[in-house]
């Protein structure tokens, strides 16, 4: 069926496909209408589910980790700063092997405040032990989120999803969606069983006790090995969804790169206008490709390295700072993967606190590429959109 959908509204007609049993949303701009949405759904009937009016986001993640240990699905949702103040359960969710899904409305973190669109909440939380997926379009948010709780669920992998789309940018985007049947999805994903970890008024155990260092160094292994399987098992089911409901997903996907000089690396709704700016200088007569990353965690090293393999100048944009590194996390994970290759590796930091990333912008990427692969020596400043003398905006005069 097709509808009209923003990128929020995607996201909770997957939670409702899923057949969620549990709600535990609270509301963030730009994410605020995925808990409105699901709050309706559960008063009208449409999600035969249990909605919890929590007061934060550090128990909306306590209250969605611990219902999906009785047994049930559990849905959330969250930006920015809920985000970071779910820090403390988002490791207990991944510790303990809960499979939750979660779609997170990318938005700048504080300071200063922001409501708009960079990398740098979900990216704060690369290392916390979540897979996470990022989403070009809106059609991507649906299907990834139906991928993600597939996935996530595996007997193999047993991690929590982030499911990541740009706020505003896709948030509040509408387009036109391919929304599956719900039988379909229900034999896609068969139905939810704990494992692993359980809670059980029958069979009451402890979770999350204290662990000593004769078992946690143990426990972290497991925990590894699950991302490990994630990179096997992801593409599997990517194949599976492909079979069931007709549309390609990719771990990454290489964008007219195989005869590239100049190849970009970049996630999230900003590949889309990168493609167009690919096709427009390929148009003119330029060699350059996108290599568009989808799955970030777990970090597809081996498929970045043969995509990116003889290429002369690679170029990887960051829509977070990176603070106190050269670039940002996207750059960091691609040039360990290539710190054999001959490739020059450039950081570029962009788009930031919701600067759009016009074609002009990917444009300016992709020439300093090309100099470098005629020759020319890498250098220039990374962070590509800076204005002009930026240390003099909001310049503050003291009189002394």
């Amino acid at each position: 069926m097709k509808k009209m959908l923003d990128g929020n509204a995607a996201a909770v007609e997957a939670m409702r496909l899923a057949e969620v049993k549990v709600i535990s949303a609270y509301p963030i701009t730009p994410q605020s209408s995925i808990a409105e949405k699901l709050s309706s759904l559960v008063a009208e009937g449409e999600i035969k589910a249990e909605y919890i009016r929590v007061e934060s986001e550090h128990t909306a993640m306590s209250a969605a980790t611990t219902a999906q240990l009785t047994g049930v699905r559990a849905a959330t949702a969250t930006s920015s700063v809920g985000l970071a103040l779910m820090h403390e359960i988002l490791g207990v969710t991944s510790g303990l092997r809960v499979p939750v899904v979660m779609p997170v409305v990318n938005r700048s973190l504080v300071a200063p405040w922001s409501l708009w669109c960079d990398h740098s909440d979900a990216m704060a939380e690369r290392d916390s032990g979540w897979l996470q997926l990022y989403c070009q379009n809106v059609q991507e948010i649906l299907d990834l989120m139906i991928l993600a709780y597939a996935c996530a669920e595996h007997d193999e992998v047993l991690l929590p999803s982030m499911v990541c789309l740009d706020g505003f940018f896709l948030s509040h985007s509408m387009q036109k969606v391919d929304v599956p049947d719900l039988e379909a999805v229900r034999a896609y994903l068969g139905p939810y069983v704990a494992k692993n970890s359980f809670l059980s008024s029958a069979d009451p155990m402890f979770v999350c006790d204290l662990t000593g260092p004769e078992d946690f160094t143990e426990m972290r292994y497991q925990h590894r090995e699950g991302f490990s399987a994630a990179l096997r098992v992801i593409p599997e089911m990517m194949k599976k969804f492909e079979n069931v409901f007709g549309r390609k997903l990719s771990v990454v996907e290489e964008y007219q790169t195989a005869d590239a000089d100049a190849v970009l690396v970049a996630l999230g709704s900003m590949c889309g206008t990168a493609k167009q700016v690919v096709n427009d200088m390929r148009a003119r007569g330029k060699k350059v490709g996108l290599l568009k990353v989808t799955v970030f965690r777990p970090f597809p090293d081996e498929l970045i390295k043969q995509a990116l393999a003889g290429r002369p100048a690679v170029g990887v944009f960051d829509r977070s700072a990176g603070l106190g590194s050269r670039g940002g996390p996207l750059w960091n994970e691609v040039r360990a993967v290539m710190q054999k290759s001959q490739a020059e590796i450039v950081p570029f930091i962009g788009g930031l606190g919701g600067r759009d990333v016009p074609p002009a912008t990917i444009e300016k990427a992709f020439n300093r590429l090309l100099e470098i692969a005629g020759g020319g020596k890498p250098g220039g400043e990374s962070w590509i959109d800076v204005k002009a003398n930026p240390m003099e905006i909001r310049e503050v005069m003291l009189n002394v």
